[in-house]
């Protein structure tokens, strides 16, 4: 039983990063049909500025509590993201936005690319540590163990999925995202200018990968000019998981595809006798979503196509 909460715990940790990313995958497909295979790479650069900060702070040897120094490596991070996931928009996409759909499509993978090589520049090739700044303290939860980054992980996603919510649904810009994803033409007719709406989705949805980016290098403990790759392949399978398009189902799909992947890495050696071990959670995660998607080809909230963002 210990064992089982364990897991459940790190998969909702996980599922929760996975739900972030998902959340900017999901919101551009609503609005554009566009599948920006370039924003898990925004995710990594994310990590990657917020550590050349607090790397910066440390060595100029700031006396600042490390709360204060990973506080200010994610606020330089999120605003960059912002700016990086604007020029995204406005040089790669806007451009291709009525050409043949495999146009973007491409375009998205070869940005993704372009930005893995930029990094790879930037930082090299090595892995990037992230320092142990954090609170490192544990708690029992059910006989469990959940340490205070974990803790901090949850409330930050929770609070980031609530806002963004509640900016899509009570607020003026939610109504102008909400109309320019049913109709660009009508919605530009009621005032609404569909390529501003448009370039604020890829800045919100930049700013929250930032934030995930700072979260999954502080889970593990370092960051990679690769791991947005993998990161953002997961969670776009979170996203489709839900139904993509949909705000609520990016969240679900996330949380589950953690859960998945964290029950797989615990009891798939059980299940398969010994033959797959830990290493094959992603197998078992996947394997999961393709049965999910063919029962449910439009994933599980996918028919609340009038809720996308």
């Amino acid at each position: 039983m210990d064992i089982l909460v364990q897991q459940l715990i790190n998969g909702l940790v996980l599922g929760s990063v996975y739900a972030l990313v998902a959340l900017g995958y999901t919101m551009v497909y609503g609005i554009l049909e566009l599948i920006n295979f370039a924003h898990g790479e925004v995710t990594m650069f994310g990590a990657m500025i917020a550590l050349a900060v607090i790397s910066a702070l440390m060595g100029a040897g700031v006396d600042l509590p490390g709360v204060v120094i990973a506080l200010l490596g994610l606020l330089t991070a999120i605003p960059a993201c912002m700016l990086l996931g604007y020029g995204i928009e406005r040089l790669a996409y806007r451009p291709l936005r009525n050409a043949p759909r495999l146009a973007p499509l491409i375009t998205a993978i070869g940005v993704s690319i372009v930005l893995q090589n930029i990094a790879m520049l930037i930082w090299g090739r090595q892995y990037i540590s992230f320092p142990p700044i954090l609170p490192q303290g544990h708690h029992n939860l059910l006989g469990a163990r959940i340490t205070d980054v974990q803790i901090l992980i949850l409330i930050t996603s929770v609070v980031l999925m609530i806002a963004l919510t509640l900016l899509v649904k009570r607020t003026q810009l939610g109504r102008a995202m909400r109309a320019t994803a049913q109709s660009p033409q009508l919605a530009g007719l009621m005032g609404v200018n569909a390529n501003h709406v448009i370039s604020l989705t890829f800045i919100i949805g930049s700013g929250i990968a930032a934030v995930a980016g700072v979260l999954v290098s502080a889970y593990y403990g370092l960051a990679h000019y690769y791991m947005g790759f993998l990161l953002g392949l997961k969670a776009f399978s979170a996203a489709v998981l839900g139904g993509i398009g949909n705000l609520a189902g990016a969240m679900l799909g996330g949380l589950l595809l953690g859960v998945i992947e964290s029950l797989g890495a615990g009891y798939i050696g059980d299940i398969t006798g010994g033959f797959l071990g830990s290493n094959y959670q992603d197998v078992f995660a996947f394997f999961v979503l393709i049965v999910v998607l063919i029962v449910r080809p439009s994933g599980l909230l996918g028919q609340a196509s009038h809720d996308r963002a």
